[in-house]
Parts: C-alpha cells; sequence; structure tokens
C-alpha cells in the first residue's frame, strides 16, 4: 500500500515497477476508469490501432485456418455418446417422468 505525501505524490511499490518495467525518471499517466484510478507507464501501449478492412480479413482468415487446424487434429465426439439426450433433461424431476 503507497501514501500519498504532502505534495501528492506517490511512490510505486518496486514489485510493481519491475514488473511493468517502470523506472526512475519514468512517466506515467493517471487514468479514470469508472470508480477507480488506471496508472499507466508511458512505455505501455495506450490506444489500439485502428486496422484497415483488409488487415482484419486477413487476421479473421488466419484464425479461421488455426480452427479449422485445430478441428482437425482433435475430432468432436458424437452428441450420441453422452449417455443421455437433450429431451431428457426436460422431462427429468418432473412428476409425470417415468
Amino acid at each position: 500500500m503507497s501514501k500519498v505525501s504532502s505534495k501528492l505524490q506517490v511512490t510505486v511499490p518496486k514489485a510493481i515497477a519491475e514488473r511493468y518495467g517502470i523506472r526512475p525518471g519514468d512517466d506515467i499517466r493517471f487514468e479514470e476508469a469508472g470508480e477507480t484510478i488506471r496508472v499507466v507507464p508511458a512505455n505501455a501501449r495506450t490506444q489500439k490501432k485502428q486496422l484497415d478492412t483488409e488487415a482484419r480479413l486477413r487476421m479473421f482468415d488466419e484464425a479461421m485456418a488455426r480452427q479449422d487446424a485445430r478441428e482437425a487434429v482433435k475430432p468432436v465426439s458424437p452428441a450420441t455418446e453422452r449417455g443421455w439426450t437433450r429431451e431428457e433433461l426436460y422431462t427429468r424431476g418432473s412428476s409425470n417422468a417415468d
């Protein structure tokens, strides 16, 4: 836990500074995040880069190819091997069930 000094200065805990690469002299930003305050190091990515439609479609196609490859390696077992059917879920526990 850090305290705010009389000059409104805050000390960043060593473990946090090391984890996020904050060094003496670095700039940090304080951002409002609803009811909290977010501390953001200057070296952090501040804004997501806007991608054009072509880049987004290319990334989507690559993701679909990865998914297809995963599904080809690990086939999904058919639903009939579960030992129950969807219809049984609706009648289980009811007073007129067998």
